[in-house]
């Protein structure tokens, strides 16, 4: 047997469904802390901007391999034979997703206006969106070892280079981090509301289930919070309030930030401070 379809086989193994706040959970949870924590700490041994980009990139990189095992574990069968059915549901296009397809745009593209934009995505937007899942993951869990470890590298991953792009100043802690990062989250609600017009126009959804972000107007409502403002208002009005909403929490992120920022530099100018007296 060869290594790949050893790691195969073990990351297809069986397990008891973790537990939101469980073992799984909370190691996953400080193990994307520790990386971050690591990554700052290699940093100022190695503050290159080239550096950076490949911790980007190839973070990135390998959420898109996990992406495909993931894929691939949901739609082949091996029962009596080998079939395959492509599961539509899994397709890998929602919100969570983006940060993938961001980073390595990020990783590969040079210094402009386009990839400043992706930083400042992957600073805001995806750390929101990692932190929302890491905190309450009611439903991302199943009983197969090899998915489990893939969501939870997916969404701790985001929060580890949220982290770690906001400690070295590769994206600015400022106001107008957000007003760069909008723009990119704006383009992929537009290919997700398209994605999802194909969908009911090609008849996918007569046999499939396909909605991603979860805003199809064709699709019955079930995200947290969004879901209750599908039912009240028409199609495209929930389409507005849902780029509003997600753009102000990415935006409460960015304070976070700012405010850690803040308060570390208070700290360090007090100790300045009694070191000189």
């Amino acid at each position: 047997m060869s290594v790949v379809q050893e790691i195969l086989r073990v990351m297809d193994t069986q397990m008891v469904t973790p537990e939101p706040y469980g073992w799984f959970h909370v190691m996953w949870c400080v193990l994307s802390v520790v990386a971050a924590v690591l990554l700052c700490i290699w940093h100022k041994k190695d503050a290159s901007e080239d550096r950076i980009r490949r911790v980007v990139l190839w973070v990135s990189v390998t959420v898109a391999v996990l992406e495909v095992y993931k894929l691939t574990n949901y739609s082949f069968s091996y029962d009596g034979g080998v079939s395959f059915d492509f599961q539509w549901y899994a397709f890998p296009f929602q919100f969570c997703s983006t940060p993938m397809y961001v980073g390595i745009l990020a990783g590969l593209l040079k210094k402009g206006k386009v990839h400043d934009s992706l930083y400042a995505y992957l600073a805001t937007y995806s750390l929101f969106a990692g932190v929302a899942v890491m905190v309450y993951p009611v439903s991302v869990f199943i009983g197969t070892v090899g998915i489990n470890i893939q969501t939870m590298f997916c969404h701790g991953s985001m929060i580890t280079l949220a982290i770690y792009l906001m400690y070295t100043g590769y994206v600015k802690l400022e106001y107008r981090t957000i007003l760069k990062a909008m723009p990119v989250f704006v383009v992929a609600v537009s290919i997700a509301s398209v994605m999802n017009e194909v969908a009911y126009r090609t008849g996918l959804l007569e046999s499939e289930t396909f909605n991603m972000f979860y805003i199809s107007p064709y699709c019955d409502p079930h995200l947290p919070v969004y879901s209750l403002v599908q039912e009240k208002l028409a199609y495209p009005w929930c389409l507005i309030v849902y780029v509003i909403g997600f753009t102000l929490a990415a935006f409460i992120m960015l304070l976070l930030g700012m405010g850690i920022k803040h308060q570390g530099a208070k700290v360090n100018a007090h100790h300045t401070a009694k070191a000189t007296v």
